[in-house]
């Protein structure tokens, strides 16, 4: 095909074309959207995590000034709850029971920001006012927060119908192979562990706004999401018990999403049904402390593994007992999260036995869902930290035993004990690189170098892969606009990551054409059938070679509307600077008047929709130095290494973007983020006051590269990035901080987030 090479195709370092509208006010945002005679809603939560409760008196409330509606769970009885979407297979064949989200708690609540009430008013000020007016009788009872203690002898029951707190049973492996292992082993290394629970704290905090067409009998649905085709579904089919064509699901513009925004919430019914009622549009928009309380909250798991070696540092088998924690509901797909996690639990190494225990257990605590990497980053915690407390107790260099252990590039593709098939991988080519670029055989003079300013160093390393980009597709159609232009229409949803820029350049490449002059459309369940959303990293892998493959049907369709109007040969046709013209000529058409040549829309019109057969697996290393002020414990990142393979690479600065942006969160895990429930199930860690968010100044320059081995079940080599640089991160980031701590004191176990109080504890006994 003849095109010429455009300055902005894939593998070029285009810039975001969508910047310049953010950055100068001009997006548009859920709260941004504003209805004729819109009215503000209010959700009256739970001040307790376990309660019975009555309502006494609703006409206080429903008389107050300005007050149009107030729902509680017997005017939703007709809707479904928010449903659990993933049930897990236990080892004796059956499937859990699913404890839903009710829309409005009927009598009883289960954590702290359970939905009571539903106020809907002129302002948002008026419908708070009236919530306080409402009579409630409450019982309270004993509240089960804490996940260690949720399985013991009386423990308070959340679901007393159920008898216990356990929500599932999952086992994975040959149980009986690894307890030989153990057997055979010469040294076995064990550990305990918490691995954190979070709060996901995007810019923008979750919103709605519902609108009902009388006449049409038809919802409306405006809300910030990680893609609107399978909210509309949920909602339609799930809760409202209606066709998907009575509901339009919009998004505009999308402050951050880490996977919490996938999931439909409780609000965005409540807001639809009080529009139906009311015939008015409303809009409810999410507080910060609502955020805390109700937004599903990601990790929470105590994890206890063993790790069997024999004499020469080989892994023997490897016996993981994991409890997590799923909350006082089951979130959309939460119970399969720390399923998904299980499957990689061998990381990059070749372990033949693996026993895998785990257990999902109910509190009175906020539902826990997928936050950004959704099971793989406590996959690739549990693992690193158990071969670099291996290494330490065997007196092994820590790279040296990650060597041995590593599946050697002959070896692929490699079935895991946990159901992956790994197609390709170098790990020890791209740990080998991290470690020379992170300067590792000069480490011990800045060790000493430190020391004389009375510093403690350390270094860590993690070697990590993940599973994304799963089996499927995402379709993509592209047209010639009358204008000349092309616009692309695709069912993800950008919410940060650079869409417009990314899939322009997939475009690009095949169709020469200014990089301003392509619009994409994204976030419109009227403009496209389907579509899978923006989750698991499956993007740019999915949706980029989708739209590289219509970009390939489009430009033959515009090479022989064009060879028509010129009178020459489709072959001898390329395109180039918005026009067609004959090779070696001057004669040319502009895509403006061939888009005025085309006879039919399909002549104008690109479709693809390229299936994927297997999932893609990234893999890379971090390589963290850090360093403590004993005085303080406070810990500063003084060096930050990563060498990825993501297959290929699309764009070096979205890429860069992408990595810096994922480390940070998993750094932050380690050393400064962590939800904190007291004892009856109060959350403490609120607000931003008390939870603490990375800052820029707690980062350090990173130094990146990639050392790419192309996909082969990615038709164009691609691997996907967009959770990577969180699933190294923590890992990496922690064990910097025990060799720190172990050749300082001889400490080698932290919990996180090692804030400076528990590192300062740590050192001082």
């Amino acid at each position: 095909m003849n095109i010429a090479t455009p300055k902005f195709g894939v593998g070029a370092s285009a810039l975001r074309k969508e910047d310049r509208k953010l950055i100068t006010g001009e997006g548009a945002f859920t709260d941004d959207v504003r209805a004729e005679g819109e009215l503000r809603a209010y959700v009256l939560r739970s001040a307790y995590a376990s309660a019975r409760f009555r309502i006494n008196d609703l006409d206080a409330a429903r008389a107050a000034d300005g007050v149009h509606l107030v729902l509680t769970a017997g005017d939703v009885g007709h809707l479904g709850p928010v449903p659990n979407q993933a049930t897990v297979a236990q080892p004796d064949g059956t499937r859990h029971a699913q404890k839903h989200i009710p829309l409005l708690c009927d009598g009883e609540v289960r954590h702290v920001g359970d939905a009571v009430a539903f106020i809907v008013a002129d302002s948002l000020a008026q419908a708070q006012e009236a919530s306080e007016l409402i009579d409630i009788n409450w019982e309270l009872g004993e509240a089960q927060a804490g996940l260690a203690t949720a399985l013991d002898d009386g423990a308070p029951l959340v679901w007393p119908d159920l008898g216990t707190n356990q929500a599932y049973l999952y086992r994975i492996g040959d149980a009986a192979g690894t307890d030989q292992a153990f057997v055979d082993a010469d040294h076995v290394t064990t550990i305990d562990f918490l691995n954190n629970r979070l709060v996901s704290n995007y810019m923008e905090t979750r919103a709605c706004l519902a609108e009902w067409d009388d006449a049409a009998r038809k919802f409306t649905l405006t809300l910030g999401s990680q893609g609107v085709h399978g909210i509309r579904k949920t909602i339609a089919k799930d809760i409202f018990g209606m066709e998907l064509e009575d509901f339009r699901v919009i998004t505009r513009d999308v402050g951050g999403g880490f996977g919490t925004k996938v999931f439909t919430y409780r609000e965005y019914p409540l807001a639809l049904e009080a529009a139906r009622q009311l015939n008015r549009p409303v809009k409810w928009v999410s507080d910060r402390t609502e955020h805390f309380l109700t937004d599903a909250h990601g990790r929470d798991n105590k994890v206890t593994a063993s790790l069997a070696l024999d004499k020469q540092g080989r892994v023997l088998g490897l016996r993981i007992d994991v409890l997590a924690n799923m909350g006082a509901y089951l979130s959309q797909f939460g119970p399969f999260i720390p399923v998904f996690g299980a499957s990689m639990a061998t990381g990059v190494y070749d372990i033949q036995n693996l026993d895998f225990k785990l257990r999902g257990v109910y509190t009175h605590t906020t539902p826990v869902d997928a936050y950004r990497g959704a099971g793989r980053p406590e996959a690739a915690f549990l693992i690193e930290r158990l071969m670099d407390a291996a290494a330490r107790e065997i007196g092994m260099p820590v790279a040296e035993l990650r060597r041995r252990n590593f599946i050697r590039p002959e070896q692929f593709p490699y079935r895991t004990p946990g159901g992956r098939t790994y197609d390709v991988g170098e790990f020890d080519g791209h740990m080998t690189r991290a470690l020379e670029k992170a300067g590792a055989a000069e480490f011990p003079r800045r060790v000493e170098e430190a020391k004389s300013r009375g510093r403690l160093r350390g270094l860590g390393t993690a070697v990590y892969i993940e599973a994304c980009a799963f089996a499927g597709s995402e379709p993509a159609r592209l047209t010639l606009d009358a204008d000349g232009g092309i616009t692309l229409y695709i069912g993800t949803q950008t919410n940060g990551q650079g869409h417009a820029t990314a899939y322009s350049q997939f475009v690009a490449d095949q169709i020469g054409i200014d990089f301003d002059r392509i619009t994409v459309r994204q976030g419109d369940t009227a403009e496209l059938a389907k579509g899978g959303g923006t989750g698991g990293s499956r993007s740019i892998p999915l949706g980029g070679v989708s739209v590289s493959a219509a970009s390939k049907v489009l430009a033959e369709k515009m090479k022989k509307l064009a060879a028509d109007e010129l009178e020459a040969a489709a072959a001898d046709i390329e395109l180039v600077d918005g026009a067609a013209r004959i090779v070696g000529t001057d004669r040319v058409i502009s895509y403006a008047d061939m888009a005025k040549a085309a006879k039919t829309d399909d002549d104008r019109t690109g479709i693809a929709d390229v299936v994927q057969d297997e999932a893609t697996y990234p893999n890379g290393t971090h390589v963290c130095e850090i360093e403590i002020d004993p005085e303080t414990g406070k810990v500063e990142i003084v060096r930050y290494t990563i060498v990825d393979d993501f297959g290929m690479t699309v764009n070096p600065v979205l890429l860069l973007g992408q990595i810096h942006g994922g480390v940070v969160q998993g750094v932050a895990q380690c050393l400064s983020e962590g939800v904190v429930y007291s004892e009856d199930g109060q959350l403490l860690t609120a607000s931003l006051m008390d939870y603490a968010v990375p800052r820029a100044d707690n980062m350090p320059f990173f130094d990146f590269e990639t050392r790419n081995v192309p996909s082969t079940t990615n038709a164009m080599g691609i691997k996907g990035a967009g959770e990577a640089g969180t699933i190294g991160a923590c890992p990496a980031a922690m064990n910097a901080l025990v060799d720190a701590l172990d050749r300082a004191r001889g400490v080698r176990h932290i919990e996180m987030p090692a804030t400076p109080q528990r590192v300062w504890e740590a050192l001082n006994g």
